[in-house]
């Protein structure tokens, strides 16, 4: 091969600017103190270089955020249990200052009040938070434990029980035995005949103070259902399938202060339920039929199951909240806002993005921008001389504006109910 002047030339020139090149990467290095600094230099280290960094970030996130946080965690929940346990012990000691017999009314009517509060305060330290976070409910941290006010909200409650938890009561009628008092203790007829003891089968409810059990078809399918049979359905699945028996019973709906007593005469196919006390008063023959029911060891189902259906709309303050315990479903009653020639019953709404569309669709059936913001619960920039709104529902909730009074959670359901009168009502589905 004849290497020419030019060749020699052109290898010394390539090996000059390699060099130099070689030079300015070491400059570099030394410079910034980093052997990689962009991924081509080196494809290979610079992957160990990033995975190093995510572990050291991960390691800094741990020692530095989570282990703190965790420890104040646990020492709130420390702290909450602690007074717990010492209202609990506050409370077995006024139950026993209580049994003394020695005591008058006054005395007994001070040491309840003092149970109340105690009662309160459980209730209270059930409530505690770090954070914001709810320590006592479960995955729900941002719902505390009890209504903390007094609260019109409708649930459909679904209890499921066995029947294990139906128990017997005597009741005793005294008939006309304690009417009597000194003044009429002549003119008042009573005898120990009067005086009659009944067994009475019931289950009682988790709550007080019920709405009942709807067993209006239009309301749909809610009572007191067990289990009925096993479907095996064509792609081979099962379906377990109940049946509502409180259409085959007596149903009825008593007050606790009736007169004759709600306890006294059920019937023996019948089942009554006691609002007040949210019992139910089983018949002899419902009562025969429920605990007849025994569960299968060698199935999936569970035929013993007793499914309980009622609503309840009335919380009073310290009140447990259902959706810890129970299934569950909600309407919480908003207010009135809308032209039912204009907007359709049903809304189904599947994220924050569709709740912004709607809330934009039912602008125009407000009389006036305070009303439709105080409505949803925000409030838009606006200019202080002219009135005029400056930004777009969409626009404030893109700079991070907050809405109060949306649900919380999503899928769920807007429904204009034209028999409430004026009332608006988000479903949960």
């Amino acid at each position: 091969m004849r290497i020419t002047t030019k060749i020699i030339q052109n290898n010394s020139l390539n090996n000059i600017n390699t060099n130099k090149l070689l030079q300015d990467k070491l400059s570099q290095q030394m410079s910034t103190e980093k052997k990689v600094n962009r991924p081509s230099d080196d494809p290979i280290v610079a992957i160990r270089a990033l995975r190093l960094r995510t572990n050291v970030n991960q390691v800094t996130q741990y020692y530095e955020k989570n282990v703190p946080d965790a420890e104040s965690w646990l020492e709130v929940t420390e702290s909450a249990l602690s007074s717990m346990s010492e209202v609990i012990t506050d409370m077995i000691g006024q139950c026993t200052k209580g049994s003394n017999e020695d005591l008058t009314t006054s005395d007994r009517e001070v040491i309840l009040t003092a149970l109340k509060a105690l009662r309160d305060e459980v209730y209270s330290t059930g409530n505690a938070d770090y954070a914001g976070r709810y320590i006592f409910t479960g995955y729900r941290t941002d719902t505390p434990l009890t209504f903390t006010d007094t609260t019109t909200q409708s649930y459909t409650i679904t209890e499921q029980i066995d029947n294990s938890k139906i128990d017997k009561i005597t009741y005793v009628s005294t008939g006309n035995i304690l009417d009597i008092n000194e003044s009429n203790a002549g003119t008042t007829a009573a005898s120990e005949g009067d005086v009659s003891a009944k067994d009475v089968y019931r289950i009682r409810l988790s709550y007080d103070n019920v709405d009942g059990f709807g067993v209006d078809a239009a309301k749909g399918t809610l009572g007191i259902e067990i289990y009925d049979q096993t479907v095996t359905n064509p792609d081979g699945t099962t379906t377990v399938k109940f049946k509502d028996i409180i259409k085959d019973a007596n149903y009825e709906v008593a007050s606790l202060y009736a007169t004759p007593s709600p306890y006294a005469n059920v019937g023996d196919d019948q089942i009554v339920l006691v609002k007040e006390t949210g019992e139910l008063l089983l018949g002899k023959n419902v009562y025969n039929k429920l605990m007849a029911k025994a569960d299968d060891p060698t199935t999936t189902a569970n035929e013993a199951e007793i499914r309980l259906n009622y609503t309840k709309s009335n919380w009073e303050n310290n009140d447990l909240k259902p959706e810890h315990y129970f299934a569950w479903t909600s309407a919480v009653i908003n207010c009135a806002a809308y032209d039912e020639n204009k907007v359709e019953q049903m809304n189904i709404i599947n994220s924050m993005d569709e709740m912004i569309t709607f809330i934009e669709r039912v602008q125009n059936f407000f009389g006036c921008p305070e009303d439709y913001e105080s409505y949803f619960g925000f409030e838009r920039n606006w200019d202080e001389d002219t009135g005029e709104i400056l930004e777009t529902v969409r626009e404030y909730y893109n700079r991070g504006g907050k809405f109060e009074n949306i649900p919380i959670e999503y899928p769920c359901v807007i429904r204009f109910d034209w028999d409430c009168e004026d009332d608006l009502e988000w479903i949960y589905i």
